[in-house]
């Protein structure tokens, strides 16, 4: 039955995050006026590119246009959109999409343009007040202690390997993949990247190679294709640990490879190498220290570690990390982006060298834009389990495209680096 199946479940904590629907009734006689303010604020925040703004009353208003930039178009049925705004921030700014209080012909676009003008727009469309505090707190209870990082991981990742399967490529790779032209096929475009990754490694026979987020086991078969390694995976979620082992090209090595259904802290052991694919977003700024530090420990002298983060700008990073976001509070609980500049500080500290960093969060854009085209493919053709009803559907491609256009608007990013521990 669906109230004891835990897949169900964990779509219904989901779709709890979004809130109930209220109507829009006890707005509809409230000034437009009243929200000039507001919108002056906007307006003097969007340095580059333009809003045009269709309000309740009929008017339509720009904002911005002083340089070129992002072009948004943007509806509203009702002024309530701006309250939530205001009050909210990001996920007051989903719950009156998700509402039907505002539309938009294209939202990357205008999640692209606030990106750009992050910086300028500073707290014109971050939450304030009550609406601060209460996300404040929800935030603090989602840390990730050992307990807490393993239930945080499992509402996102243990939403079913059927679901993932169905939009992700042949790979179930979940990261930026780095394609060479537009046109690319997904799996080519994300093999390159492991490959990058796995350059950084240089590994040779007989390497004990540690991957901390083994996602499905893209990384560690093409590893395992590439030298005769002995590889370890980390997973906090059972769905993905059962894949990978079930995965051929792990069963024909075993015991060389394995995976552990356990936090990197409790690891032990020494590696010559660690790769760590867009998992320390999953760690949280408190764990930042020990995750670093757990890297330098089980590195041998010598070592490298290769790791794929997403990063915020370091200059928004403080009222970013100051408010729960609408990935925090309906996607990734307990998730945080990375400051380059605080974190690559924390990894030196921790004796590790920064070397060879390369950025393409533009790459990211891509790859988030041709998840959500085989997304909408799936349940236009009726394929998504009947568990996921029409509004995680629809919270599912608000956050695919609140991604995408975040790295078009370059307010955040993708990067590799490695880190390498000195020898003795």
């Amino acid at each position: 039955m669906t109230l004891h199946n835990p897949r169900a479940a964990r779509q219904r904590a989901f779709l709890r995050r979004a809130g109930a629907r209220v109507g829009r009734g006890a707005w509809r006689g409230v000034p437009v006026g009243l929200f000039t303010p507001v919108l002056n604020r906007v307006d003097r925040g969007l340095i580059a590119g333009s809003l045009e703004l269709h309000l309740p009353d009929g008017s339509v208003r720009l904002l911005g246009g002083r340089e070129p930039g992002f072009s948004a178009v943007v509806h509203l049925t009702s002024v309530r959109a701006l309250v939530r705004l205001m009050t909210a921030g990001s996920t007051g700014w989903y719950r009156a999409w998700a509402s039907g209080d505002w539309s938009s012909p294209d939202p990357v676009a205008l999640f692209a343009l606030f990106g750009a003008n992050a910086r300028s727009l500073g707290s014109a469309a971050r939450s304030s007040g009550l609406p601060r505090l209460i996300g404040k707190l929800k935030l603090a209870r989602r840390h990730n202690s050992r307990k807490g990082a393993r239930r945080n991981i499992a509402e996102h990742y243990d939403l079913g390997n059927d679901f993932y399967s169905l939009w992700l490529d042949e790979t179930l790779t979940y990261s930026s993949a780095m394609p060479a032209h537009p046109n690319e096929r997904m799996e080519t475009a994300q093999l390159r990247k492991i490959d990058q990754l796995l350059d950084r490694l240089s590994l040779k026979p007989g390497y004990r190679l540690l991957e901390i987020g083994c996602g499905w086991g893209s990384l560690a078969q093409r590893a395992l294709e590439r030298a005769p390694v002995h590889y370890v995976g980390l997973t906090l979620s059972s769905e993905q640990r059962a894949h990978v082992l079930s995965l051929p090209a792990i069963q024909a090595v075993a015991p060389r490879a394995d995976v552990l259904l356990q936090d990197y802290r409790d690891t032990q052991g020494t590696f010559d190498a660690i790769a760590s694919v867009e998992m320390v977003e999953a760690v949280g700024q408190r764990y930042w220290p020990v995750y670093l530090e757990t890297i330098a420990r089980l590195l041998r002298p010598g070592g490298h570690a290769a790791i794929q983060f997403i990063s915020i700008d370091d200059a928004v990073f403080p009222a970013y990390a100051s408010r729960a976001d609408f990935i925090q509070r309906y996607v990734f609980p307990g998730g945080c982006l990375i400051s380059e500049r605080r974190f690559r500080a924390l990894a030196e500290l921790s004796g590790l060298e920064w070397r060879d960093q390369t950025r393409f969060g533009l790459d990211y854009a891509w790859t988030l834009r041709k998840w959500r085209e085989r997304f909408d493919a799936v349940v236009e053709a009726g394929l998504l389990p009947s568990r996921f009803d029409a509004r995680f559907v629809d919270l599912w491609r608000y956050y695919l495209m609140y991604c995408e256009g975040g790295f078009l608007g370059r307010s955040i990013d993708v990067a590799q680096v490695t880190l390498v521990k000195p020898e003795a």
